[in-house]
């Protein structure tokens, strides 16, 4: 298949070095540092035990219309930086093209072929403008969860730590000859993208760690297993994930994993600090609307309280905001 990858950086960059590593025709979208490294060396990957392994058969441009139509758009960036790349996308989207959102958290596609009373409804948290809504086509649109991690190690060179699962799904719950032809591409590069019936549970599921950890160690500084070994915390946690699977359910989803089978998981995972975290003593600017806001207005729309999830949010937009201000990032220093 020929696979436009829009954004270089960790997942992005692993997903189109397997693919391209397995043959498939991959086109970066990219700019700065990654498109020069890109463009003279190809991009390296770094597996989990160490090895290494460099596609040198890939395009780099930033020049959408230069790259032209394909079969597949992977939007391979954070949710609030989708629609800076909005006025280019339809340069690589032709009427057989599956866009395929890799955002974390609740999407702008969520209420889209949903059904029920909120059918139709736009996520305003995650597409204010109702950009996304009207600029990308949603017929085109597969969901996708990703549940890999990995880094961007330098420009063009990315390092995998572990999981190679990227569910995919149609919003309307078929199975579709596109949604199989992704999966088997997908598993062609050594990844495992299962066609799901239900793809927003996966998300909900995914979404119930990533909304309380992901803003709680940003605010706390602690890691998976701090959170979760520390009873306030730990708590907290539990708490606002009680709170999110109630505003899950008022939508029709139910969780397959219980909340405190997913709390072990996530304390399982050890001394860990949450993206969220990373972006703060980064200086980038955390997702937050996306994995928490999204959540809050949800509830609003179902008449579900999170009390618990709102405040968190609202001091994680004073951090971002304070650190935006000052052009600060914010890390612990030893004594």
């Amino acid at each position: 298949m020929k696979i436009a990858i829009i954004g270089a950086g960790a997942i992005g960059g692993y997903v189109g070095a397997k693919l391209a590593l397995a043959g498939e025709s991959v086109t970066f979208l990219a700019r700065g540092a990654n498109l020069q490294a890109l463009r003279q060396h190809g991009i390296k990957l770094i597996s989990a035990d160490g090895s290494e392994q460099v596609a040198r058969n890939v395009a780099a441009t930033d020049r959408y219309a230069e790259a032209g139509v394909h079969d597949a758009v992977v939007l391979a960036m954070k949710a609030h930086q989708v629609e800076a790349v909005l006025a280019d996308l339809a340069h690589l989207i032709g009427p057989q093209t599956v866009v395929v959102p890799m955002q974390n958290g609740i999407p702008f596609w969520y209420f889209h072929r949903h059904g029920g009373e909120l059918a139709g409804t736009p996520v305003r948290t995650v597409d204010p403008n109702g950009a996304l809504m009207a600029r990308i086509p949603l017929a085109q649109v597969l969901g996708c969860v990703v549940y890999p991690a990995a880094e961007l190690a330098a420009p063009g060179v990315v390092r995998h730590v572990e999981g190679d699962r990227f569910p995919i799904g149609e919003l309307d719950g078929t199975t579709s000859e596109r949604a199989t032809r992704l999966s088997e591409c997908f598993a062609r590069g050594g990844l495992k993208a299962p066609v799901l019936e239900n793809i927003r549970a996966e998300m909900w599921l995914k979404l119930w760690g990533n909304l309380t950890f992901n803003p709680i160690s940003a605010l706390t500084h602690g890691t998976l297993a701090g959170i979760c070994g520390f009873p306030p915390s730990r708590e907290l946690a539990a708490n606002m994930m009680r709170e999110a699977e109630a505003v899950a359910n008022r939508l029709g989803i139910t969780f397959r994993v219980s909340l405190d089978k997913r709390i072990a998981g996530a304390e399982k995972v050890g001394e860990h600090k949450t993206s969220m975290l990373q972006d703060i003593e980064a200086g980038r600017a955390p997702e937050i609307d996306a994995l928490v806001g999204s959540v809050v207005e949800l509830g609003r729309l179902t008449g579900v309280p999170t009390p618990r999830i709102e405040a968190v949010y609202q001091l994680m937009q004073l951090l971002a905001s304070t650190l935006a201000t000052q052009r600060a990032r914010l890390q612990l220093q030893p004594l």
